[in-house]
């Protein structure tokens, strides 16, 4: 790579992971209000791999060739003009929405990111804003009391171990619905384990004798039906993914982009910093193997996040 190139996932068509391929990029620049970052680590997320797939071409469409990756921490190597926050070396994270994280330089907004605490590994610190600001919003929607009882789909997955802790931290008494593997975690994590399969309408309702107050769906829109059909407030139930039956139930849909604001994640990082919230690393790979990366990601079984290393 010559010093002036830059190192990006690419991807010219929809399709499957076979369509993603690093190219060696102009080196970007910052305008004005921007940074340039060194990016030393950058989650991947299920939202990237629908985008790359067409799924959601309808919100999202690509245009190409097109990059990915909104979560980042890096290194801040050039200031765009005006640029007050942040100093050359200054270590951040943050988010683009110009998917271009996933990458060895990227530019961002300056308002888009925050000093990166020194307890945080990259690892963590590059996979913070996904899971941080939507597990912040999912849990704001359903808004817990102290001492309510808040049941989770995919609990043990990268947003819902994120969302399980955040709730405990407000005091809410946590079901989190996830295979049978991961009951010690969730346990550990102050949630009651409720493993998913045919009678799980029975087996949450046994849970919780004194009902369920809320209901935080993570994986699919079977979910959002079964908490209507458990009773829950319509306004009380949550979904990051499914639009259309949130729509048809009118249920909560809130997401990253209703919590992306320099507080919620500086909220959610200092959590994190002070050991409050823990984000599992479930695995790391370099910028040349994205494909195995999203290969993991897609099998839906990962415990925690999985990042890639520039």
């Amino acid at each position: 790579m010559s010093p002036a190139a830059a190192r990006a996932v690419r991807f010219d068509q929809y399709g499957d992971r076979d369509v993603l391929h690093v190219d060696e990029v102009p080196m970007p620049h910052p305008a004005a209000g921007e940074v340039l970052v060194e990016v030393r680590a950058a989650g991947i997320n299920p939202g990237e791999a629908a985008i790359r797939s067409g799924a959601m071409h309808e919100r999202l469409p690509a245009t190409f060739p097109s990059g990915q990756g909104s979560d980042l921490a890096g290194v801040v190597t050039e200031l765009g003009a005006d640029v007050t926050d942040f100093g050359l070396g200054d270590e951040v994270l943050g988010f683009s929405w110009g998917r271009s994280s996933h990458a060895t330089h990227a530019v961002v907004p300056a308002s888009q990111l925050i000093p990166k605490p020194a307890a945080l590994s990259w690892e963590v610190a590059g996979c913070l804003y996904v899971v941080g600001c939507t597990a912040w919003a999912a849990v704001d929607a359903a808004a817990p009391k102290p001492g309510e009882t808040v049941a989770v789909s995919a609990a043990a997955g990268g947003v819902g171990t994120v969302v399980v802790q955040l709730l405990a931290v407000r005091g809410a008494h946590v079901l989190g619905i996830a295979s049978p593997a991961n009951a010690d975690w969730l346990t550990a994590h102050g949630a009651t384990p409720v493993p998913y399969g045919d009678r799980l309408a029975e087996t949450l309702t046994a849970a919780a004798p004194d009902g369920i107050d809320a209901f935080i769906d993570l994986f699919g829109p079977q979910y959002v039906q079964l908490a209507a059909d458990l009773g829950i407030p319509v306004d009380r139930i949550e979904t990051i993914i499914s639009f259309q039956k949130a729509q048809e139930l009118g249920t909560r849909s809130a997401g990253s982009v209703d919590a992306s604001t320099r507080e919620v994640l500086t909220e959610m990082a200092d959590l994190v910093a002070s050991g409050r919230i823990e984000i599992p690393i479930a695995a790391a790979y370099p910028l040349d193997r994205v494909r195995d990366a999203f290969a993991e990601l897609e099998q839906r079984h990962t415990r925690g996040k999985i990042v890639l290393i520039p």
